[in-house]
Formats: C-alpha cells, structure tokens, sequence
C-alpha cells in the first residue's frame, strides 16, 4: 500500500535535512513551492509540515517563515540530559576528564547502530555534577558516521550540538533503561566512592533524524544526590 502524498513529502524534506541539504537554521520552501515541486496539493504540504514541527525539525516564525530546527546547548541539556538535583533543577555537567579510542564494534552495537559499523569511536568521559558529585559518561558511535571525531578532543560538553553543527547528525529522540547497580572496583575508583555503594546507571539509544541509531550512551552516578526526572505525556 503507498504511503500518504503528506508523508511521501515529509520523508523528502527529511532526507534534506539528513543530508546537510537543508543545514540547521536554513529556511524552508514555502507550501506553496514545496507543493508545485513536489506536485502535490498546498493542502498535503502543509499537513507534512504540521508533523514535521510537531517531531522538531522545523520551528515557524510568524511573518519570516518555517526553519530547520537547530541544537543549542540549553535546549540540549534540558532536553536529553534528566539527571537533576532533589528539587528538580538543572546541575549543568562540567568536563573533567576524557578519552576517545577507535575499536571494534562489539555485536550489540554492530546489531544496533545505523549501518552495522564494524569500527566504532568510544568516548569515555568522567564529569562533574555541582561542586563534587562525579558522573561517568560512555557514548559510542560509528566511523564511518562520525570520521574524524577523534582529533577534534576536546570535544564541547553537549556532544548533540556538536554532532548537529560538525556531521549534521540531528538527534531528535533517545530511549532510556534506568538500573540500580552496586559500584564495583573499577567504578569505585573511578566515581571516588565506596566499593559496593549503590549506583543509577542509564543506558541510552539516540535516534536521528530518520529514526536511524546513531548513539548508545551509558551514564552512571551515586545515587542519593541526584534524581532522574522524565515528564510523561
């Protein structure tokens, strides 16, 4: 069965802006001119572009027109990043130390990112939450996707507004699996706490603008000072 003109012309002004065709910031075509090149009514355009705004691609001002949604390091933050002190705000992470290494892609993640990447780069981070919390930061990404991204270390504290400025690699949704575990040696160490304390661990899939995975995330913290918040809707 074919799929709806509206979402032939969503996954056409999708696959733009996947590609870099249509960069963050850029302007949109209006309906009428998506309409005529897409040859379909200025009705269906604007349906594709009522869903597009609806998942975040695009944002419109009124009077300037519709542009492709970009990353900035707040609305990142707040939108990915739900670990937060006991009352509910932001602990803005800072860097304290990383490390990025290219290796094999181990069978989970070959099975799981976009394009069943044999080679994969692995940033190891250890940040800071306030003035002493300690927070452990593994984020995994193909090669292939991501060339390069080894030499640009330092890499900036929100990786999704780099991955979006650098790659045009758009993340737009992520699942998250919460687990309480007990710290072992290693992470003892590397948190500075106690052998045995209890710990949260998130374990994240990141998704882009084509619903494809691009990242696999698993971040760890002592629990008891912070919180993971999650608004359901």
């Amino acid at each position: 069965m074919p799929s709806p003109l509206y979402k032939v012309v969503m996954d056409t002004l999708v696959g733009r802006i996947a590609s870099g065709a249509l960069p963050p910031g850029s302007m949109l075509p209006s309906e009428t001119q998506i309409g005529r090149e897409l040859g379909v009514a200025q009705g269906t355009a604007r349906k594709a572009l009522i869903e597009l705004e609806a998942r975040g691609l695009i944002y419109r001002e009124q009077g300037r027109g519709t542009f492709v949604s970009r990353h900035t390091t707040e609305n990142a933050l707040f939108r990915f990043f739900r670990v937060r002190k006991p009352d509910g705000t932001l602990d803005e992470p800072s860097l304290v130390s990383e490390a990025i290494r290219e290796r094999a892609a181990k069978a989970r993640e070959r099975d799981t990112l976009s394009g069943a990447p044999q080679r994969v780069f692995e940033i190891s981070r250890l940040r800071r939450l306030g003035s002493s919390t300690l927070f452990s930061e593994t984020s995994v990404v193909s090669t292939s996707q991501f060339p390069g991204l080894r030499n640009r270390s330092p890499l900036p504290n929100t990786l999704y507004v780099f991955f979006q400025q650098s790659y045009s690699t758009m993340i737009l949704r992520a699942d998250e699996v919460l687990t309480a575990k007990l710290a072992d040696e290693a992470m003892a160490e590397r948190l500075g706490i106690e052998l045995g304390a209890p710990l949260m661990e998130i374990n994240r899939t990141a998704f882009d603008a084509l619903d494809q995975a691009v990242e696999l995330r698993a971040m760890t913290f002592p629990a008891g000072s912070h919180r993971y918040f999650a608004s359901l809707t």
